[in-house]
């Protein structure tokens, strides 16, 4: 999949991109209470066997190399959860991140968002499996421990109530994290420690000023993928791929001036030029013939694919890609995407967020098994050969091969996992498993989800309909129905009906389940 596919074209400026450190002051802020916190996932991590992990990421950065090259530092980041219009404050809602499975819910005492480990300190059950209670706690629905917005147990329902206070014990405490709500995303920080509490004056999240700009609209989106993070940033950064990876979606813009140029192709590709500057453990910057791309590591990519002349023209039409890359567990990421743009504003009041999902949906799923495939030949080879294994001779890799040198030389072609990991891809399922829309997207979609929950009591709705009027005709014949006329009326109706039902099944499966994607006949 490529930033471009994802997005009508339409002239615009090339707009400013500030990194973390000059992010303005945010929207909103809600900081957990992390200090009194004695247990955390990082200790109950520490405790599993040696023998159950391949391979685990050190905690601490690693010295820097006789050189002086940096490491990057994995867990001093802050990663995106979910966008805010997906989240129910009524419901916990669990996701893995970086390896760590955690938990966002509501604290409506407080009125802010809280992160915390997804595991009851009791048993260890899911708390993403429990439920708000009616004092605003979050509650384990295993036993019903209660837990308030910093943490801390509030009650214990075996605990007698003239016993000793065993809910004020540290270990009945959840770990809780860092977190806030910036650009209508929730970030958290994935340390828990008390000396990590105030993180946001230090380091906030990257900032992208268009999303909450008056003057822009939005549309958000999240997919969860099944391959890897590196493969993820890669493909983004891959504009040639998109006239061949998503023939019959989308159609590559040909150069008007290619000097030589005989051969041609239906697709429309041809040379891109891209430059790399400001390379750094930060990330970099891509100006490119139309727009920019900028990499703020590890997670954010921010770009235009306008001409940078429009610069400074304040009321030019402007759009912006914003993905956000999260590595889930080895072989598993997440992309989340915010599209804001000033042009087109009204459409944006009529148009359902699930209707773009149709098709940004079917752009990830084209390219989905290329990418399956491709991390296990990677992988085959190993990462560190990948610069060998690979013949990238065209200036249209550019953004790849910056990439891929980024993340050999500040992370050594490993990602630094919050949780001891194997280092090892899970196995491949079958193809209908591996684009499967339903679990990886759609439940997570407060869009997509109302919006199959209406199509599919209507597709009922028609089925009842069409046996309904097969019905009146049977009683009603001789009676009601006296011509051949109305008969046929009443018969189309049955047959139009019964025929809207299985039009709808099959684009309710379509596009909210499975739907293949083969490029021999496209």
């Amino acid at each position: 999949m490529d930033p471009l596919s994802l997005l009508p074209l339409a002239r615009a400026t090339r707009p400013s991109l500030p990194l973390a450190a000059a992010a303005a002051p945010l929207r909103s802020r809600n900081l957990s209470g992390g200090a009194r916190i004695a247990q955390s996932r990082w200790r109950r991590a520490a405790r599993l066997s040696a023998s159950a992990v391949a391979a685990e990421t050190p905690r601490t950065e690693e010295p820097p190399s006789p050189s002086g090259q940096e490491r990057f530092d994995w867990l001093d980041q802050w990663y995106p959860f979910a966008p805010m219009c997906d989240l129910d404050p009524g419901a916990p809602h669990g996701k893995t991140v970086l390896g760590l499975s955690v938990v966002a819910w509501y604290d409506r005492g407080a009125g802010e968002w809280r992160v915390f480990d997804d595991a009851c300190p009791h048993r260890l059950a899911p708390l993403s499996e429990g439920r708000i209670d009616d004092k605003g706690r979050l509650q384990c629905v295993y036993h019903g421990w209660c837990f308030d917005g910093a943490g801390a147990c509030k009650f214990i329902p075996q605990a007698p109530a003239l016993g000793p206070p065993v809910h004020k014990n540290s270990k009945a405490c959840v770990a809780s994290y860092p977190c806030v709500v910036q650009n209508n995303i929730l970030w958290f920080y994935p340390r828990a420690e008390p000396e990590h509490k105030d993180v946001l004056q230090r380091k906030p999240p990257p900032l992208v000023p268009e999303i909450d700009d008056p003057e822009f609209v939005t549309v958000y989106g999240t997919r969860d993928l099944p391959y890897g993070y590196d493969v993820l940033v890669e493909n983004l950064f891959d504009p040639a791929h998109v006239p061949y990876a998503h023939k019959g979606i989308m159609r590559g813009i040909r150069k008007k001036e290619d000097p030589g140029r005989v051969d041609y192709d239906k697709e429309g590709g041809g040379p891109i030029k891209m430059k790399i500057s400001e390379a750094n453990i930060q990330g970099f910057v891509s100006p490119q013939e139309r727009g920019y791309f900028q990499f703020i590591a590890p997670a954010t990519l921010v770009g235009s694919p306008f001409p940078q002349e429009a610069k400074g023209k304040k009321k030019a039409p402007r759009i912006l890609l914003v993905f956000f890359c999260v590595p889930v567990t080895p072989g598993r990421s997440r992309v989340i995407w915010a599209f804001p743009r000033n042009v087109g504003v009204w459409l944006h009041n009529f148009t359902p967020r699930w209707l773009y999902h149709v098709g940004q949906n079917l752009i990830l799923d084209s390219d989905i098994f290329l990418l399956h495939v491709e991390e296990r030949k990677f992988a085959a080879v190993g990462l560190d050969n990948w610069q060998k294994a690979c013949y990238v001779p065209t200036s249209s890799d550019n953004m790849v091969i910056a990439f891929r040198n980024w993340f050999r030389k500040f992370c050594k072609n490993q990602v630094g996992w919050a949780t001891p990991q194997v280092d090892q891809l899970p196995p491949t399922p079958t193809k209908d498993q591996l684009m499967e829309r339903y679990w990886s997207h759609v439940v997570q979609c407060t869009s997509c989800s109302a919006a199959l929950k209406a199509m599919k009591a209507l597709e009922v709705a028609l089925q009842i309909t069409s046996v309904a009027v097969i019905g009146f005709l049977a009683v009603a014949k001789g009676t009601l129905v006296t011509s051949t006329v109305h008969r046929a009326v009443v018969v189309s109706t049955a047959v139009l009906c019964f025929a809207a039902s299985r039009w709808l099944a099959n684009f309710i499966q379509k596009n909210f389940y499975f739907q293949d994607y083969i490029h021999a006949y496209k």
